[in-house]
């Protein structure tokens, strides 16, 4: 069985929730954790977390939505914590690419939801886009850890960030021809890595065009297994071992 450890299985996206589940289970991916970026999408991760079983939540305020949101969606994360299938924080972080003149801005709301997950010992996504120093610099801050999703960094960045807890998550972009990052991850065991693919966004090779999904973390997981050269089923069993590790929550 695999994981897809950070989707947005959001109904903007997705006309049959359903139909991209039984999708996913054909190929064998039982889990899926299902990340918010905002109160309206926080909302719909509990909703999709009550009604479908196999998918689990992260909520968490994304640095995109810095100028939107309010005190309240804080103590929204905040009140929602305790549910069960609520397993981390997130997604949050820093993005400088469109956004470079809110840094201060952005590195407060990252503090802030970082103090929370440190005070709930709550493990957190964080996105990080052309802001690689400041988010280092950030979370050492504080004692979390949790993933590194869609990381494409040096092979120098993998390893601070490993020393600091934290998961690397691979997903379609590995399979781009154009992408250097399959160099740096030959080199990463296994006990560091999950899978994800960031539905619907960064489709992999072959379907670069299409919607992303879940079912297509199949495709990433045969790439990997064959660029470390290891079966894939081992691959399966450790990178579930690392999330059941991380995500103290998910127990089944």
């Amino acid at each position: 069985m695999f994981t897809d450890s950070h989707a947005h299985i959001y109904s903007e996206y997705y006309d049959d929730i359903s139909k991209v589940l039984s999708r996913a289970k054909e190929k064998n991916i039982g889990r899926i954790i299902n990340n918010g970026v905002d109160n309206k999408t926080n909302k719909e991760v509990l909703s999709t977390i009550e009604e479908f079983p196999e998918i689990y939540g992260a909520i968490g305020i994304h640095p995109e939505h810095v100028h939107e949101y309010s005190i309240d969606d804080i103590n929204f994360i905040i009140d929602n914590l305790n549910n069960p299938k609520i397993v981390a924080i997130g997604e949050i972080g820093l993005d400088y690419h469109y956004e470079k003149e809110s840094k201060e801005a952005q590195i407060k709301l990252f503090e802030r939801q970082l103090a929370i997950a440190e005070q709930y010992n709550m493990p957190v996504v964080i996105h990080s886009r052309e802001a690689t120093q400041d988010t280092i610099d950030t979370l050492k801050k504080y004692h979390v850890k949790g993933v590194i999703h869609s990381f494409s960094g040096s092979k120098e960045v993998a390893n601070i960030y490993i020393k600091m807890g934290f998961l690397l998550g691979i997903n379609g972009v590995i399979t781009f021809k154009n992408s250097n990052i399959k160099d740096v991850y030959k080199d990463i065991p296994l006990e560091n890595i999950i899978l994800e693919t960031d539905s619907p966004y960064l489709t992999p090779h072959p379907y670069r065009g299409e919607k992303n999904e879940p079912s297509y973390i199949y495709d990433i997981a045969n790439f990997v297994a064959d660029l470390k050269q290891v079966p894939i089923d081992k691959l399966a069993e450790q990178t579930n071992k690392n999330i059941k590790k991380m995500f103290s929550k998910i127990i089944n």
